[in-house]
């Protein structure tokens, strides 16, 4: 098992070096040219969409609203990450390693704005009368039969890792932190959550959906709402704290208190890494979720679908950093979710270290409902529609495996394979970016048009 623990981990230590960060953040910089910096110029267009979107539109395709699709694909990206993530990547990076994550998300930005364009624009009706898309679909109907086997390699990977990182590390942490700081035991948390994932997966993307559009924006509120009080409370350190984060994401940091000191390199790897693994952009996950989403036009589709990585980085992310920041927690030599504990605990003592844990266990807890809906729709195209049914079951079940049981060895395997995911979907984007920049200038050609000449025209597919 130590020989296998050690293969998997040189395997890991190569899909996300460098060459995997490059590919990345090459891909969204390339698209947010290709787009000409539009979604960083259309912030507030996608906040308008988001809640334009929050009303059913009967008329168009889809099972879900807009609104209830973004808040689908948040439950899975606002988990573990904004909290344990952030934490690791300031210990080990120093405090520079929040500004890499704005820059992965700002070019994230346009790469989730194009996974989600191109996962509407090529998305299929099932068997059941859905629809359903993402990288798998946008791979075979837009390069063509000869790339089938490449969202054929997406969907494999992304239904084997989903059981990993979207499943049973989530209820590991969920167990983990209930016992911490509540005295539950992981058992009793594996029950209660494994009862809970199965009633809402019974009801399909509209019960993730009914549920995420409620409970996400609550449990982000009120996380971004401790943290400003923490601010207010620490408001004399804010401007050294960004002076630290752009002082450091450009000079080495010496070591202090519990820290070891950090190269550049070492702010900018595990920035990027940890900026990555929060927002998913370059995973393709969003646009499984989206293509749910009730849409007369893939251009608003991705509007939408790009402002998920904007809330999870630029705004949770970024809170989580300042209250480390600002606290002094940083330098201490505590890391994941018990530095961001510390941080709270510090600035909210005999509250603060009990609000961050149940936090983390309902952003976990949504997390896990949301990858779910990504492993069944990977599965589906793998196999077909009846993989539907034990699929959930055995979903449900390794819920309760995870809240019970060690998982070094399943969270290096599950994060290697969200590498393998990223590599079909990043190939897929530079392809058909000619086509997410037509579908893009069309749409915004038709916004300025004549109202006579616009309603002329259709849209291009």
């Amino acid at each position: 098992m130590e020989a296998l623990t050690q293969f998997i981990s040189a395997i890991n230590d190569v899909v996300w070096g460098p060459p995997m960060l490059v590919l990345i953040l090459g891909t969204g910089l390339f698209l947010q040219l290709r787009l000409k910096l539009m979604p960083i110029f259309r912030i507030g267009t996608g906040f308008a969409m988001v809640w334009r979107g929050r009303r059913p539109d009967a008329g168009a395709a889809g099972e879900i609203s807009p609104y209830a699709a973004l808040m689908t694909a948040l439950a899975a990206t606002v988990g573990t990450g904004n909290i344990a993530g952030v934490a690791t990547a300031i210990a080990l990076g120093g405090p520079g390693a929040l500004f890499w994550m704005w820059m992965t998300a700002l070019v994230g930005m346009a790469t989730k704005y194009a996974e989600v364009l191109l996962a509407v624009h090529y998305r299929e009706t099932d068997a059941r009368g859905e629809q359903v898309g993402g990288p798998m679909y946008a791979i075979k109907n837009g390069l063509g039969r000869r790339w089938r086997w490449l969202g054929a390699a997406f969907a494999l990977f992304g239904g084997l890792a989903g059981f990993g990182i979207g499943n049973m590390v989530q209820s590991n942490s969920i167990a983990e932190v209930l016992q911490a700081s509540f005295g539950v035991a992981p058992w009793v948390s594996g029950v209660v959550m494994t009862v809970l994932t199965g009633f809402v997966l019974l009801g399909g993307i509209k019960r993730i959906g009914a549920v995420a559009e409620k409970l996400v924006p609550l449990m982000c509120v009120a996380y971004i709402a401790a943290s400003l009080l923490v601010l207010v409370l620490f408001a004399d350190r804010i401007p050294d704290a960004f002076a630290l984060i752009f002082e450091y994401a450009f000079s080495p940091v010496a070591a202090t208190g519990g820290f070891a000191g950090a190269a550049v390199m070492m702010a900018m790897r595990y920035g990027v890494a940890r900026g990555i693994f929060s927002n998913e952009a370059g995973l393709g996950t969003a646009g499984i979720a989206q293509a749910a989403g009730q849409s007369r036009s893939a251009v608003e589709s991705g509007l939408v679908g790009m402002m998920g990585t904007f809330i999870d980085t630029i705004v949770v992310c970024t809170m989580t950093g300042l209250v480390l920041i600002v606290t002094g927690a940083w330098s201490s030599g505590l890391k994941g979710a018990a530095l961001s504990s510390s941080a709270f605990a510090t600035a909210l003592p005999g509250f603060g270290q009990y609000f961050l844990a149940a936090s983390l266990a309902v952003f976990a807890f949504t997390t896990i409902l949301g990858w779910a809906y990504y492993g069944e729709k990977c599965w589906e195209y793998l196999v077909g529609s009846s993989v539907e049914r034990p699929y959930r079951v055995l979903w449900t079940l390794f819920v309760l495996v995870g809240a019970v049981t060690h998982l070094d060895f399943v969270w290096l395997v599950a994060d290697t394979l969200n590498a393998f995911m990223a590599i079909p979907n990043l190939v897929a984007l530079v392809l058909l970016a000619p086509v997410v920049s037509r579908l893009t200038q069309d749409y915004f050609a038709r916004q300025r048009a004549p109202i006579g000449a616009a309603a002329l025209e259709k849209p291009a597919r």
